[in-house]
């Protein structure tokens, strides 16, 4: 293409009408009939790029020469619409995309197909799928060798018509790129193939987009539009898991991507509850979503695979070699095209080590970062659920500093209820692990101690972190007395199940803290002139363990289990029988064993239980009637024969 810079105004009478001819037929223009190929220029206010350059002071004959262009570009233009409509519709093929891809990879004299092939990606109109994927590929192979020399988005171009072009171009690759996300998030793409292919595309487009390196904004716009979408995006989102998200780099930028959506969503944005804000909805997309922000955050976040710890014989991949984690050694780069081209096992120095030590230190990082922004945003009750679940195993080990999670589950502990009993892992792995403090866990504990406890959902984990929380032998008597008889005041009401985790806990704890033997028996010294016998003194609706007064009771309660209408719960309160002060003849008792019972296994137990002898009913004589006339006195049964 001919530069026009060489050109002035002093010297726009020697310009001759066939150079300026051929200046106007080359550049996109409004007389072709298609968009001006200056980002900023209105079709209507548009004039040949020429003329305006060479100002309106021209001779005669290039004048005339210049309007009989206009003039015949109108006539083309007027009657072109009509015709480029009719054989959109019927007349167009397969092979009119593909030419039109032939030529803009041939020439840049044909640059005004770029807005052509672009608009075979829009889903709104009628063209063939096949159209839409040749589409594609005519312009991935346009743009993939440009993307390095051409500007950013933000760059305003100078009076240079090279610098006008590749900004214009620049326009051109970002409509692209608006337009792969929105096919790839289209719910009217049911081809499966076809938006791996986008996706493909698009990824492509982030690995090279930014000089080379990974092209972080392009990445941004597509995980915004993900978390902002309305519609289904599972296959999306499985596609970016399998296939993408084994990249470090590609989960690195991720995390920072969600932490600048969380970070700027507002709190009211996520909070549906007001619903005379049905106008305001319409305006904002955070508060257009509402809630629904908040699910598609967590479904992205939950599916992105931690850090590994990096050893010395680790091996990691990039999407882009040259991407955030090359900056710190050129040995980095070098291990990571080796990993790419799987030439094999590559020997580290301490240079790599070092360097896969930075890299995990700044995944965890900003993996703490996107998980911390994401807990402080108000989460729905089924999305605080499934987030304190798994807190404890996929986002406590791969955090920084865990520490930090103490108040959210502080606070998710004391609400009480069921999310209090999901909370406790967590909270339990943090007192544990890495040193916090939590005066109040044993009273939160306590209050949990509830006959819906042994019917919730997740009640086996809760009976084993209650049994872990109370194996300590450092307690002090009164907190387990006050336990164990919480424990045997609510085997009176639970279910069959529910007594034989209770019988386990019983055990455990007369096992651990011989002080509290005395439960089993005990017996009133001196107290029976003031006090009526038979009294509990024991207080259940008592809230401070250290008021309980449950030293001075009695496990009563287990007693009455003997008589038991469930034969499983009767036989193992005979368990407690022994003499469980003497350590080295008992055992304790594993309580994931019976944690997760139910009247069907109980059920299941029976008919597998082998019983050595089984009581047997016999006449010896043939009965006549069901029942015998000594076994309801002065009743008569007879049958009324019809």
């Amino acid at each position: 293409m001919r530069r026009l810079h060489c050109f002035s105004r002093s010297s726009a009478p020697q310009a001759s009408p066939a150079l300026l001819a051929d200046v106007c037929h080359r550049l996109p223009c409004e007389a072709t009939g298609r968009r001006p190929w200056h980002p900023t220029a209105k079709p209507e206010s548009f004039q040949p790029y020429s003329y305006r350059l060479l100002g309106s002071k021209l001779p005669s004959k290039v004048s005339l020469s210049m309007a009989s262009i206009q003039s015949s570009s109108k006539k083309r233009k007027n009657k072109g619409l009509g015709d480029n409509n009719k054989r959109k519709k019927k007349h167009q093929d397969l092979s009119d995309v593909r030419k039109l891809g032939e030529q803009l990879l041939s020439s840049r004299a044909h640059i005004n197909n770029l807005p052509l092939l672009l608009n075979f990606l829009d889903l709104k109109s009628s063209y063939p799928r096949e159209f839409l994927l040749e589409s594609l590929l005519s312009l991935q192979s346009f743009f993939t060798p440009l993307l390095p020399q051409l500007p950013s988005s933000s760059a305003k171009p100078t009076e240079d018509p090279e610098s006008i072009y590749q900004t214009w171009v620049r326009s051109k690759f970002d409509d692209f790129v608006q337009c792969l996300i929105q096919l790839a998030l289209s719910p009217s793409l049911d081809e499966e193939a076809l938006r791996e292919v986008v996706m493909d595309t698009l990824m492509e487009c982030v690995k090279v987009g930014n000089a080379g390196t990974f092209h972080s904004s392009i990445y941004h716009k597509f995980i915004h539009s993900l978390v902002y979408s309305t519609d289904e995006y599972d296959t999306l989102l499985n596609l970016l898991v399998t296939k993408y998200f084994k990249y470090i780099d590609v989960r690195y930028f991720t995390y920072i991507s969600l932490e600048k959506i969380t970070r700027t969503l507002d709190v009211k944005d996520c909070q549906d509850t007001d619903p005379e804000s049905a106008n305001t909805k319409l305006e904002s997309p955070a508060r257009a979503s509402g809630q629904l922000l908040v699910h598609n955050i967590h479904n992205v976040i939950s599916k992105i695979p931690p850090i590994e710890q990096l050893g010395e014989n680790s091996e990691y991949e990039m999407w882009n070699g040259s991407g955030v984690f090359s900056k710190e050694g050129k040995t980095k780069s070098k291990k990571t095209k080796g990993t790419e081209e799987k030439q094999g096992e590559v020997k580290k120095s301490s240079n790599d080590v070092a360097s896969l030590a930075n890299i995990s230190k700044k995944m965890k990082l900003k993996f703490s970062k996107a998980w911390m922004s994401f807990l402080r945003l108000p989460l729905p009750i089924d999305v605080y659920k499934e987030v304190l679940v798994a807190l404890h195993q996929t986002v406590i080990p791969y955090l920084s500093n865990p520490i930090l999670l103490c108040d959210f589950l502080t606070r998710s502990y004391d609400i009480g209820g069921v999310i209090s009993v999901m909370a406790l892992s967590s909270l339990f792995v943090l007192m544990t692990e890495h040193g916090l403090e939590y005066p109040n866990l044993y009273v939160k504990l306590y209050a949990l101690l509830e006959p819906s406890i042994f019917i919730a959902k997740h009640r086996a984990k809760f009976f084993q972190l209650l049994d872990s929380c109370l194996k300590s032998p450092l307690l002090p008597a009164y907190l387990a007395a006050s336990f164990a008889k919480k424990l045997s005041r609510l085997a009176l009401t639970v279910p069959p199940s529910g007594g034989l985790v209770i019988i386990a806990l019983i055990h455990n704890l007369l096992r651990r803290h011989p002080s509290i033997n005395c439960l089993v028996h005990q017996e009133d010294d001196g107290e029976t002139e003031t006090v009526k016998s038979g009294i509990d003194h024991f207080n259940n609706e008592e809230t401070d363990l250290l008021k309980t007064n449950a030293m001075r009771s009695s496990l009563w309660e287990i007693d009455t289990l003997r008589h038991h209408y469930c034969p499983p719960v009767s036989r193992f309160v005979l368990s407690l029988e022994n003499d469980l002060t003497v350590r080295s003849k008992t055992t304790e008792v594993a309580i994931k064993d019976f944690s997760s019972g139910s009247y069907a296994t109980i059920f299941k137990e029976e008919i597998r239980r082998r019983v050595k002898q089984v009581p047997l009913a016999f006449n010896k004589t043939t009965p006549t009637s069901l029942f015998s006339e000594t076994d309801f006195a002065g009743w008569i049964f007879q049958s009324n024969d019809c």
